[in-house]
């Protein structure tokens, strides 16, 4: 009986060593290795089965050469050749020099901007505007339902189908896998292509850890929708301990044809089909005098564009940082980077869910309040219900729409979209937005977070350990 235990021990030290040293070996982010050996040490089990399921790298076979990618990211250029001069302001021009350089991402004018806070509102909205889609719809989404609200999309995407507009749409493997097969297969049997993003398979459960977290849609290549809403009757009913706060913009103008470029990124992963035409990206008056750039990253890349982009604003800001965010676990940088902000005098203001659907996520959040309050930085905890938002605005001039929550699930392995708005009315409006919420939140105060139980403040350091791993 020894010897089989003294064999045993052997082997779970072999085995422990041999995950561990591979997870060395491999290079990633120091703070994210020690947390693989962490768990992987004194958790062997799990360790082992979470590291297969979120610790491998995706495989490249999906990759789009540079030379595509640079060619569909400015393909809305094309008509007119070179770079127009927009008005943007003029405090960013190292922000939209970067997202150029990292993400062969052009500087878009001419747009107009509707922002949603109410997922009543924004259905309505897409509901009319499909109505009058003339060439083509394009989704691409992390979780469709099949519920009330994703029946009523997919009546009206066969419906536009039937009646000769082309339907493209993706979604994602692992968000959208309770939805049953006949659900989209009944679009497709209408001449919709349907395709999944990382098909979810119980034998392949390391692409769980790749998620197309993107919400797009683009109409005609003029009208686009983009944001934290997905298609599911809760965003619209809530809770029963509360409403499901979340914020969408409806994009109108030339921007659009950015999302476009994102969408047929991804229409290649799925299918390895490329989509170059003119037909989508149409010639586009002037709707307005809103500019923007549509920023795409993911675990294909080695840049990280969205994180570069929101870290380089942090920098830019000389008045005001407002974050909505339903999970607030940031990467060592970009903390050091709202210390400085806050210690410069610029005012940080953090809101997140008072309560959350993902317990460990929620405390290990928890365990970085302390050190943003005594930087000064100020927290507000939303308790009308789940504050879903992805919502960031910086000074008066910049606002961040999208899909990517405040953490590195974000902006490391998930495939997102924001939306860099230079306006400032847009700004205002965002601005307005968070001060409203402002009026159904809680603003922590030091002197009382510190006085919490001890044993809670251990487990949310216990989990902050795993941060850059949830």
């Amino acid at each position: 009986m020894n010897l089989v235990f003294d064999i045993l021990q052997i082997i779970y030290v072999i085995t422990v060593l041999s995950v561990a040293a591979i997870v060395i070996s491999e290079n990633k982010n120091p703070v994210k290795t020690v947390s693989w050996v962490l768990i992987i040490v004194f958790l062997p089990i799990i360790g082992l089965i979470w590291y297969v399921l979120f610790g491998q790298e995706i495989t490249k076979k999906y990759t789009l050469s540079k030379r595509f990618y640079s060619k569909l990211k400015k393909r809305p250029l094309d008509e007119i050749g070179t770079m127009e001069e927009f008005a943007y302001p003029r405090q960013h021009a190292s922000l939209i020099h970067l997202l150029k350089n990292l993400d062969c991402t052009p500087l878009l004018g001419g747009n107009d901007v509707k922002i949603f806070t109410h997922a009543s509102e924004k259905f309505d909205h897409l509901f009319s505007d499909i109505e009058q889609a003339e060439h083509h719809i394009h989704i691409d989404y992390y979780i469709i339902d099949d519920d009330k609200i994703s029946n009523k999309l997919k009546d009206a995407l066969i419906r536009k189908s039937l009646q000769g507009v082309e339907v493209r749409l993706i979604y994602d493997g692992f968000g959208s896998r309770r939805t049953k097969k006949s659900f989209f297969e009944e679009m497709r049997k209408a001449g919709i292509e349907c395709e999944p993003f990382l098909k979810f398979k119980w034998n392949v459960l390391a692409r769980i850890n790749y998620r197309n977290h993107r919400k797009l849609i683009i109409i005609d290549g003029k009208i686009g929708y983009i944001g934290g809403m997905n298609i599911a009757d809760r965003y619209i009913e809530g809770f029963s301990w509360g409403i499901w706060r979340d914020t969408h913009a409806r994009i109108e103008g030339k921007g659009v044809q950015g999302l476009q470029s994102i969408f047929f990124i991804d229409w290649h992963f799925v299918t390895q089909t490329l989509i170059t035409s003119r037909r989508y990206f149409p010639v586009l008056p002037k709707f307005g005098d809103i500019t923007i750039q549509a920023v795409n990253s993911g675990p294909l890349k080695e840049e990280r564009e969205i994180a570069h982009g929101i870290l380089q604003a942090m920098y830019d800001a000389h008045k005001s940082i407002f974050i909505q965010t339903p999970y607030f676990l940031p990467p060592e940088n970009m903390i050091e980077a709202l210390q400085t902000a806050a210690a410069r005098g610029v005012d940080v203001r953090v809101m997140t869910s008072k309560n959350s659907d993902m317990s460990f996520v929620h405390a290990a959040a928890r365990s970085y309040v302390k050190q943003m309050l005594q930087s000064g930085v100020k927290i507000y905890f939303y308790r009308k219900g789940f504050m879903h938002s992805k919502l960031m605005v910086f000074d008066d001039s910049l606002t961040l729409l999208g899909s990517a929550n405040f953490d590195a699930r974000s902006f490391e392995h998930n495939f997102e979209v924001e939306a860099f708005v230079y306006s400032n009315s847009v700004a205002e409006n965002a601005k307005d937005i968070f001060i409203e919420d402002q009026r159904y939140s809680d603003k922590v105060s030091l002197k009382e977070w510190l006085k919490r139980p001890l044993l809670n403040r251990f487990f949310e350091s216990l989990m902050r350990l795993f941060a850059p791993l949830l």
